[in-house]
């Protein structure tokens, strides 16, 4: 008994707990309305009650007042005699609802209002909008109220309001009555002046019309003669050219003949630039690689003139590259999409001037003064003080007399602070090349650096980098911008709350703003979980992840270091097609394959450039510690001649997050401020950055040379607003794919497989493997419906039964078999079936 008792006990409790569990799924309320099947549901709701709403408004304007007697006599009068002397498509329901609408309320306005529940229903049921729904919403709530009022003022001045009253509704017609008794027929004049206000403020035509400036104010590339209208074409969407040769002769090269610049007409609504004419045939035949041998011709062994047919060779595929060159023009990786629109300024918030007044001549003058008498009460004279505004500090510059130690002016920092009364100075002594000791005091009233005022400036817009970002201003208010590629990296750091996430956001919006996202990819790295979620809406245009991934961005750290690797594999990869290629960069390499002088059919591809940001390293090296070092560290040191370039932050510059081996292979630090000296030395080598006064206040530290910067701040919205401009547009099928990893666990798992454990499956993954002879996990995964680690398991599977070959890194395995009929054969022998 005392055995059974506590056994029944158990399955009570369990039975319990079974209930339990039912009784709480049946009320999880958050399952009903984020389950895929009841977002379809609720999705397709809002759909049909947009539709609905739309088309009783519609039927209730045409058929004018002839529902109202119904609508008044609902309460005298049973349901079904009110439904058979009503007009309007949808009945009594439609004749109510259109009643308060359109008849109460807006009018014709109300035609607009269905559009909210439809774009909301079709983004709640597909995951994609049509429209932006917060943008759509905001206009039509004006233009359903501003129609209304337009239509009160045609009914009221056409003396039609006993006829045509449903026409400008309720709100339109009032509001007209109380600006007539002001203004007579002049009340037109708010109600178009509202529009006006209207589009400068929500469309912010103002911005649109100083971008449109800035754009066409560029310097035009030269360009040929001027063709006629009827050389004009149109190009394709896509246009996909396969080229033949990979060889290149600087004799050859010296001859080329130029390749005619000819207007192509992209789209309409779509600046027309200078590409050369691509004349797309309506099939493109696939030039072979090498001409067909004549039938006398015998290749044997034993041929004594080999160098000689390698020259004609040589000189045939050359001649058919000329020819693909002068038909086509050359490659363009940006027509893959060609409607591909860049965001504009008018996204960014409007640049407002400070509330306060900066520094004034007072605050000049009365800081000067409190230097040279600290420095004098010291014994050090000064012989000439200087002052330079900057957003957040103002430079002072001293000259002191001859015979002044500069060592014992820098021992003074603590006093001049004390008597400037400031939050934290700074001195450089001396300053580089200028003969001067610099003296940074903040600023009482500082200057706040907007995104739109940098990103608007005329210097970023005709800056040249591969990868421009621009960083803030300097001291001297002048905007900074560097190239990415040639730091080649970047390494950031800075306390909780001092600018650091701003100061990647506002990196991969320059970024954003000056590259096509075929040039461009991100891999984005977010251990946090909430910095770098916003930009998930740009994962068909700029984002890079694994074939088996879900997310673009990476936040598990497993996940991590099999991208990690990845990009070690594609980096490998790119440096095995620059070999094939004879170039020694990523930019001579995509030159030359625009050229037509690089073959698809041998591997070789438009290769963009790749930029790895990780939000906070010190939570990886924690957790994982060398399996993150050492492919970061090679990263660091290989991949810049290949275009992939990496931006790393963290919060705690300490000696065991920024190791020897990471920090030997990042030559640019930029360091926002850190709570002690030392934090500040381990990522600049020097101290400085714990004076910093915080809120985007940085140093950047690139070859020894040091700048003080202002970071610009960009706020969520803004983010928002461009990665919804960007993703509603139409973008490639999936993100760009890097190569897959397996990592070391799946590797040592192999041996340990038993012919037992095999998967149910098997047999028909292997049919599948042998029919598209394509040795590849995605594909499985792909075909069969399965996930990456049920797919991974029956490849290792596949490989112990010698079906594929083992893995090769970026590349599909080897398959063994041929055909159906020799695999089954075998799978038959192995007892598999």
């Amino acid at each position: 008994m005392s055995v059974n008792k506590p056994r029944e006990n158990t399955q009570r409790q369990k039975a319990d707990e079974a209930s339990g569990s039912r009784f709480r799924v049946s009320l999880d309320w958050e399952h009903i309305f984020t389950s895929p099947k009841n977002t379809l549901a609720w999705g397709t709701f809002f759909i049909v009650m947009g539709v609905i709403l739309e088309i009783s408004f519609l039927s209730y304007i045409i058929t004018g007042l002839s529902d109202q007697s119904v609508v008044d006599g609902l309460g005298q009068q049973s349901i079904r005699d009110a439904g058979r002397q009503t007009r309007n498509f949808f009945g009594v329901l439609g004749a109510v609802v259109s009643h308060f609408f359109v008849y109460r309320w807006f009018g014709v306005g109300a035609l607009l209002v269905p559009l909210v529940p439809f774009v909301a229903g079709w983004k709640i049921a597909f995951g994609k909008e049509i429209l932006p729904l917060t943008r759509t919403t905001k206009e039509i709530i004006f233009f359903t109220l501003w129609v209304s009022v337009l239509m009160g003022y045609v009914v009221l001045m056409s003396n039609t309001e006993n006829t045509l009253s449903f026409v400008s509704g309720g709100i339109g017609y009032i509001v007209n009555i109380a600006l007539f008794d002001w203004l007579k027929w002049g009340s037109i004049i708010p109600i178009i002046f509202a529009l006006f206000v209207f589009a400068v403020f929500f469309y912010d035509a103002k911005s649109a019309y100083e971008a449109w400036q800035l754009k066409h104010a560029r310097p035009e590339p030269e360009a040929e003669p001027v063709v006629g209208e009827e050389e004009k074409v149109k190009a394709p969407e896509s246009t996909y050219v396969s080229v033949v040769d990979d060889t290149y002769d600087d004799e050859f090269a010296a001859v080329e003949e130029p390749v005619t610049e000819k207007e192509v007409v992209l789209e309409k609504n779509v600046t027309p630039v200078s590409v050369p004419l691509i004349t797309v045939p309506p099939v493109i035949p696939v030039i072979p690689v090498t001409p067909p041998a004549p039938a006398d011709l015998k290749l044997e062994l034993e041929v004594e003139d080999t160098a000689h047919v390698t020259e004609e060779v040589i000189e045939e595929d050359e001649d058919i590259n000329a020819s693909v060159l002068r038909e086509f023009g050359q490659y363009d990786p940006m027509l893959d999409l060609p409607s591909y629109q860049f965001p504009n300024i008018g996204l960014l918030n409007e640049v407002f001037e400070n509330q306060h007044e900066k520094v004034s001549q007072e605050e000049l003058e009365s800081n000067k003064t409190k230097i040279v008498d600290t420095l004098g009460s010291y014994g050090i004279n000064i012989s000439k003080i200087k002052a330079t505004i900057g957003p957040t500090v103002t430079l002072y510059e001293i000259i002191p007399e001859a015979g002044v130690r500069i060592s014992k002016i820098k021992n003074l920092e603590g006093d001049i602070a004390l008597s400037l009364a400031a939050l934290g100075i700074r001195i450089i002594a001396p300053m580089p090349g200028r003969g001067t000791i610099g003296i940074e005091v903040p600023n009482k009233n500082r200057e706040t650096v907007f995104i739109r005022s940098v990103l608007a400036s005329e210097k970023f817009q005709k800056a040249n980098y591969d990868l421009p970002i621009v960083l803030g201003k300097t001291i001297s208010n002048d905007i900074h911008i560097v190239d990415l590629a040639k730091m080649p990296h970047l390494l950031m750091a800075g306390a909780t709350g001092q600018g650091k996430s701003v100061g990647l956001n506002v990196i991969l919006a320059s970024l954003i703003y000056k590259k096509h996202p075929a040039e461009l990819k991100f891999v984005l790295v977010d251990p946090k979980k909430v910095e770098l979620t916003l930009f998930n809406k740009l994962e068909r245009h700029f984002l890079a992840k694994l074939p088996n991934a879900e997310e673009a961005i990476i936040t598990d750290t497993k996940k991590v270091i099999f991208t990690l690797n990845s990009l070690c594999i594609e980096m490998d990869s790119r440096y095995d097609l620059l070999k094939e290629a004879a170039v020694r960069n990523l930019k001579e390499y995509n030159a030359k394959f625009a050229q037509r002088r690089l073959n698809p059919e041998k591997g070789h591809r438009f290769l963009p450039y790749i930029v790895l940001v990780i939000d906070e390293l010190a939570d990886l090296m924690m957790t994982a510690g060398k399996e993150v070092e050492t492919p970061i560290a090679r990263l660091a040191q290989l991949a810049r001649a290949v275009g992939i370039h990496l931006v790393v932050a963290t919060q705690r510059p300490s000696v065991k997050v920024i190791t020897g081996l990471i920090k030997a292979n990042f030559p640019a630090r930029l360091s926002f401020r850190v709570t002690s000296s030392i934090d500040s030395r381990t990522i600049l080598d020097m101290g400085g950055a714990e004076q910093l006064v915080g809120q985007g206040d940085m140093l950047l530290a690139i070859n020894s040379e040091v700048i003080r910067l202002q970071c610009p701040f960009i706020d969520t919205r803004e983010i928002e607003d461009v990665c919804e401009f960007i993703g509603a547009q139409r973008g490639y099928d999936d993100a760009y794919a890097l190569p897959e990893y397996e990592g070391e666990d799946a590797a040592e798992g192999k041996s340990d497989l038993n012919p037992e454990d095999f998967d149910g499956l098997l047999p028909d993954a292997a049919r599948l493997i042998v029919t598209h002879q394509q040795g590849s996990t995605s594909l499985i995964q792909r075909k069969m419906k399965l996930g990456y680690n049920r797919a991974g398991r029956i490849m290792d599977q596949l490989e112990i039964l010698g079906v594929v070959g083992p893995f090769t890194g970026s590349k599909a395995r080897d398959v063994m078999f041929h055909d159906l009929s020799g695999l089954e054969e075998h799978l038959r022998v192995m007892g598999v079936i």
